[in-house]
């Protein structure tokens, strides 16, 4: 008799739910080895989705679409999700009322693994290392405004006037465009009424983003640039003719080298360009801001060839003096790399926030049972093939999967996180299917930490959940979706401006949890 297929699922983003999802079209309930199949998906958080609630801007809401996707997973009878469960060693700053979960105690009652809990701790720039008051992740900034349970709390942008971003990524850009933004602007999405009222007594004047390399290698999209810079009331600093004058140079550069080379009637081969995206962003750039810099309260610059090298407190009128080492590129071209020119430049500022990537949570690795056949010290993601999990020596683990940023670092967007979950599900199900007809899954040498018994427990869960569950710790999908309708109801109590409503009134997992006993009682009154 084989083995059921019993998938844990570590993380509850969009990568898990894709992944879930495929591998429950491929397995349809009524098929003999879909009636076998059962998914738990484990968040640390207590509501689901990942950077989907907590990480996308709140004036993007159209990416979250991607969540009524998610609820049709959800609501299939083979998944169940159980938020507030952390698994592996203890997080160095849990959330209220987490349910700690080693992997000793997770993978006895499972089949099957997938690790999806992606890259949530922010890179650390070693020449930044001031308190938090003056220089904290731009991560922290995202957790205030979509609050996260793990937030560290808001800025002191009452005695803020200029903000530094090291970074050319979307989230830097995010970061600027929400402490730039008029609150009115940002009264409709959703963004909490407690953020809301900070910012209306925010001092921000002006964001300077800095990033090593130049206009053509940035990382952030054109749509993030186009809206920088069409905020009301806020404009963008030139660049300078020296930073157009080499970027042009560096485009005619490059081009050359990437014409068609012909000989012989064949073509030789075509280098590698720069794309019309980023030609764009540099155009976008060159024109500058709708509003005229000069004209507007608030301003922003995009500063490029400039590296931080430290950070000390200042005597004048901002809080630190940033010190940076001017850069330039080793060639031409879209993957060039900064190198140091020698020269420096110093810049005053009141907060320093940098955004320069994730890299997995160091928590998760700790844990002992882990560590053995994950970790990989200074690698950025869990060792894959195709998304099977291998061991320090390239052999397989079992039916153990990893999917999202844990399996490729923290790069790309929501539609690479699609192709990849059909890579990853195809995997969980050929290698399933492959056992169940008693064929080799590979000839590579397997080793398992997984149960291979036949006789596993469908529906088991360990009992440290159980007891979370009966304790309103642990919560379920039907837990989330009940939320989700209140915070849209709550949002709809508020008019903005004429006949607008608020999108939601999120809710804290405080809040949250209030409610939830609330409607359990009232539940529990109505059956009695």
């Amino acid at each position: 008799m084989s083995i059921p297929l019993k998938l844990a699922v570590v993380g509850g983003g969009p990568s898990a739910f894709y992944v879930v999802s495929r591998v429950l079209q491929q397995l349809p309930q009524n098929s003999a080895l879909g009636a076998r199949l059962r998914v738990h998906i484990y968040d640390r958080l207590w509501a689901p989705h990942g950077l989907v609630r907590y990480g996308v801007a709140p004036d993007h809401p159209e990416v979250k679409n991607c969540t009524s996707k998610f609820d049709e997973t959800a609501h299939d009878p083979r998944v169940r999700f159980f938020g507030n469960v952390n698994i592996g060693a203890a997080p160095i700053n849990p959330s209220p009322d987490v349910t700690n979960l080693p992997l000793s105690s997770l993978l006895p009652h499972y089949s099957h693994l997938l690790l999806a809990n992606g890259c949530p701790t922010p890179r650390v720039h070693p020449a930044l290392s001031l308190p938090s008051s003056v220089c904290r992740p731009a991560l922290d900034v995202v957790h205030w405004y979509t609050s996260h349970p793990a937030s560290a709390g808001p800025p002191d942008l009452s005695r803020t006037e200029h903000v530094t971003v090291i970074g050319h990524g979307n989230v830097a850009l995010d970061v600027a465009r929400i402490l730039l933004s008029h609150p009115s602007r940002l009264e409709p999405y959703d963004v909490p009424n407690a953020v809301l009222d900070i910012l209306r007594t925010s001092r921000v004047k002006h964001v300077s983003i800095f990033g090593r390399r130049g206009p053509l290698q940035a990382s952030f999209a054109p749509r993030e640039l186009r809206e920088m810079m069409s905020l009301d009331d806020v404009s963008f600093t030139p660049l300078s003719q020296d930073i157009i004058e080499r970027s042009e140079s560096e485009i005619n550069a490059v081009e050359k080298i990437s014409e068609p080379q012909v000989a012989g009637g064949q073509t030789l081969g075509i280098g590698t360009g720069y794309s019309r995206a980023q030609k764009r962003m540099f155009n976008m750039l060159k024109s500058g801001s709708k509003a005229h810099y000069g004209t507007t309260p608030k301003t922003f610059s995009i500063e490029f060839f400039k590296s931080p090298v430290g950070l000390e407190y200042s005597s004048g009128p901002h809080s630190v003096s940033l010190k940076l080492s001017h850069t330039t590129l080793d060639s031409p071209g879209p993957n060039a790399r900064a190198v140091p020119s020698g020269e420096f430049s110093t810049i005053d500022t009141d907060l320093v926030l940098p955004s320069l990537g994730y890299i997995p949570d160091s928590s998760f690795f700790a844990d002992n049972l882990s560590s053995s056949w994950i970790a990989t010290p200074g690698l950025s993601h869990v060792r894959n093939n195709s998304g099977r999990i291998v061991d320090t020596e390239g052999n397989l683990i079992r039916n153990a999967y990893v999917s999202g940023w844990a399996a490729s670092g923290a790069k790309g967007v929501l539609a690479r996180t699609v192709e990849d979950a059909r890579v990853v599900s195809s995997a969980i199900v050929e290698d399933y299917t492959k056992s169940s007809t008693g064929d080799s899954v590979d000839d590579q040498t397997q080793s398992s930490v997984l149960s291979t018994s036949p006789e596993i427990t469908l529906d088991s869960i360990p009992s440290e959940v159980q007891i979370g569950l009966e304790r309103g710790a642990v919560t379920t999908y039907e837990d989330w979706k009940q939320i989700d309708a209140e915070e849209i109801r709550r949002g709809q109590e508020e008019v903005v401006i004429g006949d607008l409503k608020k999108e939601r009134q999120r809710m804290d997992w405080s809040s949250a949890k209030v409610f939830l006993s609330d409607v359990r009682d009232k539940t529990a009154t109505s059956s009695s």
